[in-house]
């Protein structure tokens, strides 16, 4: 008999195992090392996560991802994934079902996840379940030694050297588009000892600045400001942000698709796009005393 509980009391292996099964025939690796780091970035939340138990063997699962997501309290898809043997059973959209109630109590207002554009069966299954795709992403991966950026002159005047995570406040008027979850200041600070921050100066002008995880190859934020772009700024950031890089890969993810200068950015740089995702949001609707 199928029934669904919280993740609140598993231990950490035992998620993993589930995940480990669960994606064992795609085409996608992740270590227990690797998965502890993108659960910790992403916020998950054990008690606010659940799953479907088959005698006591956990066969579906979606780990959720707690905080708030451009000032509102927000949950986040950090894993879904079901058992080869348990599939076609809409085993996903039950575990799913049954959280709303819970992350309702716990003043969550939306439900944000990505889903690559190639997976329609996915796509139908969440426009059934009430999400609507806000945002484009592209996503770009390339072997680091590849990557070479474009900007063969920067001015002389440019300066790099490492600085603390900056304030969004700060740093907005650079941004042409708002990071996702995974990218988002918020997330970094919760693994901020494992990222390379690295900011560019003009004098004494603070031009622009860039955001590596060194140990997944994650390309996590890379901005200019406006007074500052076409002069060499973004390229020397990403050349200097590859210097640090430990991964044999580099990757660019969830960049919007509406910002069309990155695009071109990240391609002229030897970053060539591999796929598309949809930002979606479903609202929770709030219980009512």
């Amino acid at each position: 008999m199928i029934t669904i509980q919280n993740l609140g009391n598993l231990s950490f292996d035992t998620l993993f195992e589930a995940f480990d099964a669960a994606f064992a025939d795609y085409e996608i690796s992740v270590n227990r090392e690797e998965h502890i780091r993108m659960l910790q970035r992403r916020g998950f939340n054990a008690s606010l996560s659940f799953g479907a138990f088959d005698e006591g063997r956990l066969v579906s699962f979606t780990f959720n991802g707690t905080g708030t997501f451009q000032g509102v309290p927000t949950a986040y898809d950090t894993g879904t994934g079901t058992l080869k043997e348990y599939r076609g059973r809409g085993l996903a959209s039950q575990v799913f079902e049954a959280s709303l109630p819970f992350l309702a109590g716990a003043g969550i207002r939306q439900y944000l996840l990505e889903v690559l554009q190639h997976n329609e069966a996915a796509v139908r299954v969440y426009r059934k379940q009430g999400f609507k795709v806000t945002r484009e992403f592209n996503y770009f991966v390339a072997s680091a030694g590849s990557i070479k950026p474009r900007g063969k002159n920067p001015d002389p005047e440019i300066r790099c050297k490492p600085v603390p995570l900056p304030l969004a406040e700060e740093v907005m008027i650079m941004w042409d588009f708002h990071p996702s979850w995974q990218n988002s200041f918020e997330s970094i600070r919760r693994q901020e000892q494992g990222y390379f921050i690295l900011g560019a100066f003009v004098g004494a002008e603070f031009a622009g600045y860039g955001i590596m995880e060194p140990s997944t190859g994650d390309l996590t934020q890379l901005a200019v400001h406006p007074d500052f772009r076409r002069r060499g700024v973004g390229s020397l950031l990403l050349s200097e942000l590859l210097r640090k890089n430990n991964h044999p890969a580099v990757k660019a993810i969830n960049t919007d698709v509406a910002c069309i200068a990155n695009t071109e950015f990240l391609i002229a740089s030897g970053l060539p796009l591999k796929g598309k995702q949809f930002e979606m949001i479903r609202v929770i609707e709030q219980e009512r005393s």
